[in-house]
């Protein structure tokens, strides 16, 4: 019997219109200082702060029109940004407890048993979670500093750095902006990279490889030392942790591709299309090991992983490849793609994708309002705006 602990998050949009009155910022300029990527990795990121710049909101005078930059495209940027430093503190999460803590990524120092879970679907799981964590502090450090270089303002979510940390062995005990214990994991990526008929930008909704994960909540990371037995738990908590992966990147794979197409400046443009290939190399990634998860029933919950392989093609573990599918209008052949790429409120479709996902249970309503009102910015932006 799968178990809940708290209601299910609130989309996005619900949340705006029931904050939008919340006083939701204060503004700092960004210190020249604050533009290096490896000086703010020295000592930020190891006790769970550090961006540059303080504003967030989209409609401030500087978001208007700088240093070449649209207003659109900045509030696309703003966005991003937003999305990749959400993104970071989840991916830290996973570092301090089943990846490689150096000098690149630092805080944390590992527990091994979640870490040999995690090798089960790949032997190399720890230095991909490393890299992974590694790529995101990059993109998000770098959209921040281009931002700055044009007289924008970043983005800056240290507030809202107040959700407990996992009480395990080798985690830091600091404020996240991110929960990985209370995941309700959509696994309807597996099938959309599958069916050679259905697509989301047509209004599509695919199966679920793993139904269980989308019809409760569990943790990805071991909450405490009491979750590394049975081994079966533990290793249940590491295959919800592999099929995650593969959620969070999809997101970002089809985000970066949406939200290109309302760029108004070529540089801007090159940044997206850059940034989205590192994403589409990391989905190939997490999506390869989760197909290693291996079958199982978690005794302590319920929670079942099935045996991919043996419900047919839709399912297949090996079949890594983008399959081809219906593309703009279904009189064309069908054709293999990034899926979906519908434009129209792909930011807000982000955020509340997040949201269902639970990483964002306790956070307050403030938190809400902030990242909807960069999410509605970002998909006002158009092409020439």
């Amino acid at each position: 019997m799968k178990t809940s602990n708290e209601p299910a998050a609130k989309d996005f949009g619900k949340t705006e219109s029931r904050h939008q009155t919340e006083n939701l910022e204060s503004r700092a300029k960004p210190s020249k200082s604050s533009i290096s990527r490896r000086s703010f990795l020295g000592k930020s990121l190891a006790v769970g702060a550090g961006t540059i710049g303080a504003g967030l909101l989209a409609n401030t005078p500087a978001a208007r029109a700088s240093g070449g930059l649209t207003r659109g495209d900045a509030s696309i940027l703003r966005f991003l940004a937003a999305a990749e430093i959400i993104e970071t503190d989840l991916w830290q999460q996973y570092n301090e407890l089943g990846g490689i803590q150096d000098d690149e990524v630092p805080g944390g120092t590992g527990n091994p048993a979640y870490t040999d879970a995690l090798g089960v679907l790949d032997e190399d799981m720890d230095q991909y979670i490393h890299d992974n964590t590694d790529d995101e502090i990059s993109h998000f450090t770098f959209i921040n500093a281009y931002l700055a270089s044009k007289g924008a303002e970043p983005v800056n979510l240290d507030q809202f750095r107040t959700l407990p940390s996992s009480q395990a062995t080798g985690a830091q005990q600091i404020g996240r902006l991110t929960n990985l214990m209370q995941l309700t994991v959509d696994t309807s990526f597996w099938t959309r990279y599958r069916s050679d008929s259905m697509n989301p930008d047509f209004g599509d909704t695919l199966p679920q490889a793993v139904p269980d994960l989308f019809a409760g909540q569990f943790p990805a990371i071991p909450r405490n030392d009491g979750d590394l037995t049975p081994p079966d738990h533990l290793q249940a908590i590491a295959n919800t942790a592999g099929f995650h992966f593969a959620f969070i990147e999809q997101g970002g794979t089809s985000l970066y591709a949406s939200l290109a197409q309302r760029v108004t400046h070529n540089e801007v443009l090159r940044i997206l299309l850059s940034i989205g290939g590192s994403e589409i190399m990391h989905f190939q990634t997490w999506q390869d090991k989760a197909g290693n998860a291996p079958p199982l029933t978690d005794p302590t919950n319920g929670l079942v992983f099935p045996d991919l392989n043996a419900d047919g093609e839709l399912l297949q573990t090996n079949l890594i490849m983008p399959e081809t599918t219906i593309f703009l209008d279904r009189r064309f052949p069908i054709c293999s793609i990034i899926r979906p790429t519908e434009t129209r409120g792909a930011a807000m479709a982000a955020l509340n994708a997040f949201t269902a996902d639970g990483l964002f249970i306790g956070q307050p309503p403030a938190f809400f309002a902030v990242l909807s009102q960069l999410a509605h910015a970002a998909d006002a932006a158009h092409h020439g705006g």
